[in-house]
C-alpha cells in the first residue's frame, strides 16, 4: 500500500509539475507578442521618420518629421492598429471576404455563405478605382503601415503577432487598400436592419387573424406620416399564412446583427448662445455590439492641416468620430431605409431565367469556392438579379415568405462597386468648418449615418449616405417585400444629395439625436418608416431644456443618464388598478410578493441604477406582459419579438384603435381584460425572479442581471480561456435610457447588456484640451496586455480621460515611444 502511494504522489506530483510546464510555456509564446511601445526601427514604407508617442492610456499619438507628408501620418496609424488589434483586423477581412471556414471549419460556413453572396470584397475591389488621390495615398500609406509590422513580426519572431495566432493556422496576406474598404462595408452590415424588419412585417402580416393590428405590434414612430400597407397575402397569395422559422446563425461572428441590436447611438451639439463658456459643445456615443476588445481604438494623427483625434476603426485609416482644433463630429445611426427585399419570378420553362420589367432576363451567375478546414469545400452558385443578389430561403425565414416559383433578391446601397465613403471619411477629416463638412460627406454611400458636428461658431446635423430613389406608385412603399418585375417598385437610382435631411444653427441653439424620427415628409422623400428608440428623444429633451446654458459636465450628465422615460410612462398604465387595491396577505404568499413588487415600484423615480431592484421588477414585469399579450395570436413568431416595445404597451393599455384586443386570448372562453393581464403578467416576472434570484424582493440588483458582456468572438466559449479573455461588469441603464444598455432578450439571462456605447466622447470648443473621451474595454486587443482592459471600470463608472493634442501633455506620462526610421 505504501509503494502504491509512493508512486501515486510522483505521479500527482509529474502532473502537476508539467501542466505548469506548459502554462509557463503557453505564457512564454502568448507574450512574445506583446508589443514593445519604446523602441527605435528601422522599417521600409514611410519617406521620413515617424513618431508614435502613447500616453497612459496607450493613446497613440503620430507624428512625422517637419514638412513629411500625411502619409507618413497613415503609415503610423496602420503600424499601431497592427500592434494591438492584429487579430481583430485579420478577423474582420476574412469576415469581409467570406473566408473565416478557412480557420475555423463548418461553424462558420454560414457566414461565409451569406456575405460571398452579397459579394462585399469584389465589391471593395471594384471601389478602389472610384476613391479620391488623397484617400487612395492614405489608404496605400496605411496597408504599408500594416505591413511593415507584419514584416517585424515575421523578421523578430514576434509570436506570430496575436495569441490567438498559435490557436489557429491563420496565414496573414498583405493588407491591402481593397481590405479597409471591406471593412467599411463590414461596418455597413452589421448597422443595417430594414431587410429584417421587412421580413418580420411579411410574417406577422400573414400570421395575424385582423390585419388591422399589425400597427400596434410594429407602430410606426409618432408623428403624422403613417402610411398604409397592402395585406401582404394580397401581394402574393400563395405563401402561407403560417409557417416556422428558420434557425439563426450561431456564430458570434454572424455579421449581420439580431433584430433590435442593430446601430444606435447619441449625439447633441450646443452653439455659444446656448454654452456656459461660449464655446460651441458636441458629445457623442455611438453603440455597437459589446466584444473583447472593443470594435473602436482611439487615436491622433498629426496632418497638414492640423491633429485630429477621436476613435477609429483598425483596419480604417480616418477618426470616424472625433475633433480637430476648428471641428469635432459625431455619429448616429439615422436608420435611413437603404434595403429593399424583391420577390423575383422564375422562368417555370428556363429556371435560369427571372422576370423583369421588359421580359425573362438571365440570372447573373458566378462560382464561388468555400474552402473549408478539416471538411470538403463548398461550392456555391452566386446569382444577381437587377435589383440585388439573390438569398436562398434557408436564410432568415425567407422561405415562409416566398411563394412557390420565386426567390428574393436584395437591394441594398452598400452593394455598389463605386463605394467612396472611405474617401468621404478621410475628407472629413482635414475639413475645417461644418459646412465644409456637409459638403464632403456627398461621397458617403454607406453605412447612412447622421453627421453632427460643431466648429467654433456651427452646430449642424446633416444626414449622410445614399438614399435610394423610391418611384412613388411602389406597392408596399419599401416596407414590405414587393413583386420585383413591377417597374414601379425598381429603384430609380440615388435621391439628391440635397434632400438628405439637413438642420444647421437651428434657432434654438441645440440639436441632437438618439436614433428617433428626424422629419415627417411624405412618400417617397420620407427616408424612413421604420427609426430608432422612439423613447430615449424624450428624456434628453427634457434635460436639454432644463438649463439655459450648457457645459461639458452638463453633456457627461446627459451621457450617463440612467432615468427611463418608458418606465415612468407605462408604469402608471398598467399599474393603474393594480395600486394599493390589495388586501393584507400573509408572508410568503404570492399576494404578498405581488404588493411589495407594486410598492416598490410605486415609490420609484424610473431610474435603471444597478443597486436597486425596481429596475429589475419592472424589466421583468413588461418582458411577461408583451409575451401573454402575443403569444396566442403570433404563436412561434413571438420568439421573433425579443424587445419589449414601449409603445407597443402603450397603444394596448390606451386601446388605441381597439389595440386592447391584444389583451384577449382569444382560445380561451372568458374576455380577459388588459388589468387581468397585467396582474397575470406579474406574477408571471415574479416567479421567474424567484428561480433566479430569490423571493427577498428589496435585496434583488439589477446589475446581477444587467451585466455587460464583454466577450472574446472566438475565444469567449472556450473552457478556462473564457475566464481569461471575457471581460463583465455589473452596468447600469437599459433598453430605453440616454446610457443605453440593450439587452440580449433571450436566453437564460435575457437582460444581459449586450449593446452600448463602445465609444464616449465630449468636446469643448471654448477649451478644446479639456474634451474628453473613453472606450468600452482598452487598447490593446492582447490578453495578457494591461491595456487589455484598463479602460473598463472606468467606462462602467461613467468616467473618462483627457481627449487632448497637447504633444507635451502626451509625452510627459508616456508609456513609450516608438520611433520609424525609414528602411532603403
Amino acid at each position: 500500500m505504501a509503494l502504491l502511494f509512493r508512486w501515486l504522489m510522483r505521479l500527482t506530483a509529474t502532473l502537476i509539475l508539467l501542466s505548469l510546464a506548459a502554462v509557463v510555456l503557453a505564457y512564454y509564446f502568448a507574450s512574445q507578442s506583446l508589443p514593445d511601445y519604446d523602441k527605435t526601427i528601422a522599417l521600409p514604407g514611410p519617406t521620413a521618420p515617424v513618431e508614435i508617442v502613447r500616453d497612459n492610456a496607450n493613446v497613440p499619438h503620430i507624428f512625422s518629421s517637419i514638412g513629411a507628408s500625411d502619409e507618413d501620418v497613415f503609415f503610423g496609424l496602420g503600424y499601431a492598429h497592427a500592434q494591438d488589434r492584429l487579430w481583430q483586423m485579420a478577423v474582420m477581412r476574412r469576415t469581409a471576404q467570406g473566408r473565416l471556414s478557412e480557420i475555423f471549419g463548418t461553424r462558420t460556413i454560414e457566414v461565409d455563405t451569406f456575405v460571398r453572396r452579397l459579394d462585399l470584397y469584389r465589391l471593395a475591389q471594384q471601389s478602389v478605382a472610384v476613391q479620391t488621390p488623397e484617400a487612395m495615398a492614405a489608404l496605400t500609406a496605411y496597408s504599408a503601415g500594416v505591413n511593415a509590422r507584419l514584416q517585424e513580426i515575421n523578421e523578430e519572431a514576434l509570436g506570430r503577432g496575436a495569441p490567438e495566432m498559435f490557436l489557429f493556422n491563420m496565414p496573414l496576406a498583405p493588407w491591402q487598400p481593397a481590405d479597409s474598404i471591406a471593412i467599411m462595408k463590414l461596418m455597413a452590415l452589421k448597422l443595417s436592419g430594414h431587410m429584417r424588419e421587412e421580413i418580420l412585417r411579411a410574417r406577422t402580416s400573414l400570421a395575424l387573424a385582423d390585419p388591422e393590428r399589425l400597427f400596434d405590434i410594429l407602430p410606426d414612430a409618432p408623428g403624422s406620416g403613417t402610411a398604409a400597407l397592402p395585406e401582404y397575402a394580397s401581394l402574393f397569395p400563395d405563401v402561407p399564412r403560417i409557417a416556422a422559422s428558420s434557425p439563426e446563425p450561431e456564430s458570434r461572428l454572424f455579421p449581420l446583427a439580431p433584430r433590435g441590436l442593430g446601430g444606435a447611438s447619441n449625439a447633441w451639439a450646443a452653439d455659444p448662445s446656448r454654452s456656459a463658456t461660449g464655446g460651441t459643445l458636441l458629445a457623442n456615443d455611438p453603440h455597437l455590439g459589446l466584444s473583447a476588445p472593443g470594435i473602436w481604438y482611439l487615436a491622433r494623427m498629426e496632418l497638414a492641416t492640423g491633429g485630429v483625434i477621436g476613435g477609429t476603426i483598425p483596419g480604417l485609416p480616418a477618426v470616424l468620430t472625433g475633433r480637430s482644433n476648428d471641428l469635432g463630429w459625431g455619429i448616429t445611426s439615422s436608420y435611413m431605409d437603404d434595403q429593399d427585399l424583391f420577390i423575383e419570378k422564375i422562368n417555370a420553362e428556363n429556371p435560369e431565367e427571372y422576370l423583369s420589367p421588359t421580359g425573362y432576363t438571365p440570372f447573373v451567375t458566378r462560382r464561388s469556392i468555400i474552402n473549408i478546414k478539416d471538411a470538403p469545400p463548398v461550392t456555391l452558385t452566386l446569382r444577381w438579379t437587377e435589383n440585388g443578389p439573390v438569398l436562398p430561403g434557408s436564410m432568415f425565414s425567407l422561405a415562409t415568405i416566398t411563394p412557390p416559383g420565386h426567390v428574393v433578391s436584395l437591394g441594398w446601397t452598400a452593394l455598389s462597386g463605386e463605394d467612396t465613403s472611405v474617401s468621404a471619411a478621410i475628407a472629413l477629416m482635414r475639413s475645417a468648418s461644418a459646412r465644409e463638412a456637409i459638403r464632403v460627406a456627398e461621397d458617403y454611400i454607406a453605412p447612412s449615418q447622421n453627421l453632427t458636428l460643431a466648429d467654433k461658431e456651427t452646430i449642424a446635423l446633416k444626414t449622410i449616405g445614399a438614399i435610394p430613389q423610391r418611384d412613388a406608385r411602389h406597392q408596399s412603399k419599401g416596407r414590405l417585400p414587393s413583386q420585383g418585375w413591377r417597374r414601379e417598385n425598381i429603384w430609380k437610382g440615388r435621391a439628391p444629395y440635397a434632400a438628405n435631411p439637413e438642420f444647421i444653427s437651428p434657432r434654438g441653439g441645440i440639436l441632437g439625436n438618439t436614433n428617433n424620427k428626424l422629419l415627417d415628409r411624405p412618400f417617397p422623400n420620407h427616408v424612413s418608416f421604420d427609426w430608432g428608440d422612439t423613447q430615449r428623444i424624450n428624456r434628453w429633451r427634457r434635460l436639454m431644456q432644463n438649463r439655459e446654458v450648457h457645459t461639458r459636465d452638463s453633456f457627461i450628465e446627459a451621457q450617463l443618464d440612467t432615468v427611463s422615460y418608458s418606465a415612468r410612462a407605462l408604469l402608471p398604465l398598467i399599474g393603474a388598478d393594480l395600486w394599493f387595491t390589495g388586501e393584507a396577505a400573509p408572508e410568503g404568499s404570492r399576494e404578498r410578493q405581488r404588493h411589495t413588487a407594486l410598492t416598490l415600484l410605486s415609490e420609484w423615480n424610473g431610474e435603471m441604477n444597478e443597486h436597486l431592484p425596481e429596475p429589475l421588477i419592472y424589466a421583468a414585469w413588461l418582458r411577461a406582459l408583451q409575451a401573454r399579450l402575443i403569444t396566442d395570436d403570433l404563436g412561434p413568431l413571438t420568439e421573433e419579438y425579443k424587445h419589449v416595445d414601449p409603445l407597443f404597451i402603450e397603444r394596448v393599455y390606451r386601446d388605441i384603435d381597439g389595440a386592447a384586443a391584444w389583451c384577449d386570448v382569444r382560445q380561451s372562453a372568458p374576455r380577459e381584460t388588459c388589468t387581468d393581464m397585467a396582474r397575470l403578467a406579474l406574477d408571471d416576472a415574479l416567479i421567474w425572479i424567484e428561480e433566479r434570484y430569490g423571493t427577498a424582493l428589496e435585496s434583488l440588483r439589477w446589475g446581477d442581471a444587467h451585466q455587460a458582456t464583454h466577450d472574446h468572438e472566438v475565444l469567449g466559449e472556450v473552457p478556462v480561456l473564457r475566464f481569461f479573455v471575457n471581460i463583465r461588469q455589473s452596468t447600469s441603464g437599459g433598453d430605453n435610457t440616454l446610457q443605453r444598455g440593450r439587452t440580449s432578450g433571450e436566453g437564460p439571462m435575457p437582460f444581459q447588456n449586450v449593446h452600448a456605447a463602445g465609444f464616449r466622447g465630449v468636446y469643448d470648443f471654448a477649451d478644446p484640451d479639456s474634451s474628453v473621451f473613453i472606450t468600452s474595454t482598452g487598447q490593446s486587443g492582447h490578453f495578457l496586455s494591461r491595456h487589455y482592459d484598463d479602460m473598463a471600470q472606468l467606462w462602467r463608472r461613467g468616467e473618462y480621460i483627457p481627449m487632448s493634442l497637447d504633444e507635451d501633455l502626451a509625452r510627459a506620462a508616456a508609456v513609450g515611444v516608438t520611433r520609424i526610421l525609414p528602411r532603403n
